[in-house]
């Protein structure tokens, strides 16, 4: 069998359901699903075996046998349930650059002045080797086809595509050179942010509060699917792109990224002990609603895709 056209290499994993039943790991291939229930409950269960599992599902993707299934009549959900997420902020230089311009500094620096300024500090960002990562929390993750809900208390709900490593192998204080071979699998993450509480108005000297700016529930699609990292040659050489409402607002190559998916997981590693199904979001490039001028609204549709990742589309909805 051949896998749909906007997926690399012959098939990949998911967690479907169909009608009311339960969810379950398949392997899809031409808009087909085998249910792999037989071998795991969970796609979980299958990064923790993978090294035993990957050539299993390279011989069930070529076999026929088996009761294959069709894709349209299966509910797709996120494609994993990690224990822990960890997000790479400020890792694409465009990206970094507009938000400092955008953010419209108090000292009233001109926007050129701000943009040289930033741009020479991702340069030692780069050259220092210090990435940036803070913790998101799986109650956010969702489908790759479910509503995105908008909290209330939500003024300015934005979006950020990223491409997202999955671990299979688990690694601590991996060196960069190794950091790939922990990798089994790459998906699609849309890091949604409300905005105005990524700082802290009422205290400044604390920064950033990741946990009410990206953590709301439905706050990170997932998916649709774990593409295998063999079938991924170069994830440095990847296209990243978002439309809302059939409009692309986000267009960019992997390669603007600062530190490159080795050099994140490696850094991660160097503190936690990454675990079999855990996401390592590589941050996110240019083209953000705060950019635009045009933020997240009830009924906007997203669309996003990554070279052979395949596309996730979510709908917006007020929750009220």
């Amino acid at each position: 069998m051949e896998t749909p056209p906007s997926l690399a290499g012959p098939f990949a994993l998911g967690t479907f359901s169909a009608g009311a039943g339960p969810a379950f790991p398949g392997l899809i291939a031409q808009d087909q699903v085998l249910d792999l229930r037989g071998h795991a409950s969970t796609t979980r269960e299958l990064l923790e075996r993978w090294d035993e599992v990957l050539p299993l599902l390279h011989d069930a993707a070529a076999a026929t046998a088996g009761e294959w299934l069709p894709l349209s009549a299966l509910r797709v959900h996120a494609p994993v349930e990690p224990r822990q997420i960890f997000q790479s902020g400020a890792n694409y230089r465009t990206h970094v650059i507009d938000l400092a311009v955008a953010h419209e500094p108090a000292d009233g620096r001109p926007a050129e002045q701000v943009r040289a300024e930033t741009a020479a500090m991702m340069d030692r960002r780069a050259a220092e080797d210090q990435p940036y990562v803070f913790i998101g929390l799986p109650s956010s993750v969702t489908g790759p086809h479910d509503d995105v809900v908008i909290p209330s208390w939500c003024g300015k709900p934005d979006w950020e595509l990223e491409l997202a490593a999955v671990i299979g192998r688990p690694a601590f204080r991996v060196h960069p050179e190794q950091a790939l071979e922990h990798v089994a699998a790459y998906t699609i993450a849309n890091d949604i942010t409300a905005r105005e509480l990524v700082f802290r108005r009422d205290m400044p000297e604390i920064g950033t509060d990741w946990l009410r700016a990206k953590n709301a529930p439905a706050f990170t699609p997932l998916g649709p699917y774990l593409v295998p990292s063999a079938f991924v040659p170069d994830p440095s050489d990847l296209r990243v792109t978002l439309r809302l409402n059939g409009e692309a607002m986000q267009d960019e190559s992997t390669k603007d990224m600062i530190f490159d998916v080795a050099r994140l997981v490696s850094y991660v590693s160097q503190t936690v002990g990454l675990l079999p199904g855990d996401l390592v979001l590589t941050g996110s490039p240019a083209g953000n609603g705060l950019h635009w001028g045009r933020l997240l609204r009830p009924g906007d549709v997203m669309e996003g895709t990554i070279t052979g990742l395949g596309v996730q589309r979510n709908r917006c909805v007020d929750e009220r």
